[in-house]
C-alpha cells in the first residue's frame, strides 16, 4: 500500500474551507456549501468530508474531539528558521488560533502550532537555519 493522502471530518464545511483557503493558502476551488472537499496540496491528496454525509454514508455515527485537540497534526514546511516565524505571524494575523510560538527544539527544527477552526493542529516548520 501507498500513502497518497489524508482526509479529517469537519463539522462547518464553509469554516474550514475559509481557514484552509484564506489563512493557509490552499487552492480550494469548491463552494462554502460542498460536503466533500478533495485537492492536492504539494502533491499530496487533502481531503476534507463533511461529518454528516460520511456517517450517512458509511451508516453508523462516530464520536469527535470537541475543543483544540491532539489526535493528529498537519505539517507544513516553510523554507528556513525565518520563514517559520514570519508565516505564523501572517497566519495569526489572518485569523489563526495560536497554540505554540516558533521554537527552535533540541532535533534542529523551527516550529511552531496553531488550530484550525474545529481546534486540529497544524505544525509550521523547517530544519534549515
Amino acid at each position: 500500500m501507498k500513502l497518497e493522502g489524508f482526509g479529517i471530518f469537519v463539522e462547518d464545511m464553509a469554516a474550514m474551507i475559509r481557514f484552509y483557503r484564506d489563512v493557509l493558502g490552499f487552492a480550494i476551488k469548491e463552494g462554502e456549501d460542498t460536503g466533500n472537499v478533495y485537492l492536492e496540496k504539494d502533491g499530496t491528496l487533502f481531503l476534507m468530508f463533511g461529518r454528516k454525509d460520511f456517517e450517512a454514508m458509511a451508516g453508523q455515527s462516530f464520536g469527535y474531539a470537541k475543543g483544540i485537540n491532539g489526535h493528529y497534526e498537519i505539517a507544513l514546511g516553510v523554507e528556513n528558521y525565518a520563514a517559520v516565524d514570519a508565516a505564523y505571524r501572517e497566519v495569526i494575523e489572518k485569523g489563526a488560533r495560536p497554540v505554540m510560538e516558533p521554537t527552535t527544539e533540541p532535533w534542529g527544527q523551527r516550529t511552531c502550532y496553531i488550530a484550525d477552526p474545529e481546534g486540529n493542529l497544524v505544525e509550521i516548520g523547517s530544519f534549515v537555519k
